[in-house]
C-alpha cells in the first residue's frame, strides 16, 4: 500500500504543517471530494484527522480562506466551500461594479485589512455598502477592521480637477474636491465607525499625499489588489456661481484590474509590490490628514 503524507500524519510518525494540510484540503476541493457549499468538519475533527493542535488548523483554514475557498472562517461552524467565482471574474469592470463584490469577500476575513490610495472617498463608500449591511444583518462578523486611506493633501497644487483656464487666486475647483474629500471622508468614518456597536475592533486612519495619485488602488488583506486608471477628461459642472469648466476624472468608471496572490507568481508579485509602495509612502513622506 502506498503511504501518502496524509496517512503519515495520522499514523503520528509525522505531523503536518498548516500548510500541507491547506495543500490536501484544496486537493480535495480540486477533485471535488469537497463541493461548493459543503461544510468542512469542525476545527477539532480535523485537527485529529492530521495529528495536530487546531491552531494549526486554524492556519490552514485561514490559508484557504486568503485563496477563495473557503467562506465564514471562523469560530463558530465550520466553515463552508466557496462557490468558484462567477465567470468573467477577471475581466475588469467599472470600479463602481467590481469594488463591492471584493471588499465584501474580504470582510469575511476574521482581520480585515483594507489599504487605499485614491483621489477621494466617491467609490469606497457604495462599495462598502454590502459588507457593512451583511454585518448589521448578522451574516458576516469580523473581529477587527483596519482601514487607511491616503489621500492628497489640500495643501498642493493637483494635476486634476483642474480648471481648464489654469488657476487663479482663487481656485473653485480645487475648494469643490477638497469639499468632497473631506465630506466623503466623514461619511466613510462614520459608517464604518457604526460597526463597533457590534464588539468589532474598527480603526480607520487617513494621511495625507503629497502629490496626486494617477490611479485608484486598493489592498484588501493583502492578498489581493485592485487598481484603476485615473482618466482625465475635459467637463462642465454647473454650480450656484456659474458652470466650471475644468480637466476632471470618473473614478467610479475607471475599469478596476483585480491581482490575485493565489492567482500565480506575476499577481503575487504584483500583490506584494503594490502593498510595499503603500507601507512606504504611509511611513514616509506622507503626513497627518484631518478632515475639516
Amino acid at each position: 500500500m502506498v503511504v501518502t503524507q496524509e496517512n503519515v500524519a495520522v499514523n503520528g510518525s509525522r505531523r503536518l504543517s498548516p500548510q500541507g494540510i491547506a495543500d490536501v484540503l484544496r486537493e480535495r476541493i480540486r477533485a471535488g471530494e469537497l463541493r461548493a457549499g459543503d461544510r468542512l468538519p469542525t476545527q477539532a475533527e480535523l485537527a485529529d484527522e492530521f495529528g495536530v493542535e487546531r491552531g494549526a488548523v486554524r492556519q490552514a483554514l485561514r490559508a484557504l480562506q486568503d485563496d477563495g475557498l473557503l467562506t465564514n472562517v471562523s469560530k463558530g461552524s465550520p466553515p463552508r466551500i466557496a462557490e468558484p467565482p462567477a465567470p468573467g471574474h477577471d475581466e475588469p469592470q467599472p470600479t463602481m461594479v467590481g469594488l463591492s463584490p471584493r471588499l465584501t469577500a474580504a470582510f469575511s476575513a476574521p482581520h480585515v485589512r483594507i489599504d487605499a490610495a485614491c483621489l477621494t472617498a466617491e467609490s469606497l463608500i457604495p462599495a462598502l455598502g454590502e459588507p457593512l449591511r451583511l454585518i448589521h444583518g448578522g451574516s458576516l462578523r469580523p473581529e477587527r477592521i483596519d482601514v487607511r486611506i491616503l489621500l492628497p493633501s489640500r495643501d498642493i497644487d493637483l494635476a486634476f480637477p483642474v480648471p481648464v483656464e489654469g488657476r487663479g487666486d482663487d481656485d473653485p475647483v480645487h475648494e469643490r474636491w477638497l469639499a468632497m474629500r473631506n465630506a466623503q471622508g466623514h461619511v466613510l468614518r462614520h459608517n464604518l465607525q457604526t460597526l463597533r456597536s457590534h464588539g468589532i475592533d474598527v480603526h480607520i486612519t487617513f494621511r495625507a499625499l503629497p502629490f496626486t495619485p494617477p490611479v485608484k488602488l486598493y489592498l484588501l488583506n493583502g492578498s489581493e489588489a485592485l487598481m484603476a486608471y485615473y482618466m482625465v477628461t475635459r467637463r462642465e459642472e454647473p454650480t450656484d456661481t456659474g458652470t466650471l469648466d475644468m480637466y476632471d476624472v470618473l473614478g467610479t468608471e475607471s475599469l478596476l484590474f483585480s491581482f490575485e496572490k493565489a492567482a500565480g507568481q506575476r499577481d503575487a508579485a504584483f500583490v506584494e509590490e503594490s502593498q510595499k509602495w503603500f507601507d512606504a509612502l504611509w511611513e514616509t513622506i506622507t503626513t497627518d490628514l484631518t478632515l475639516s
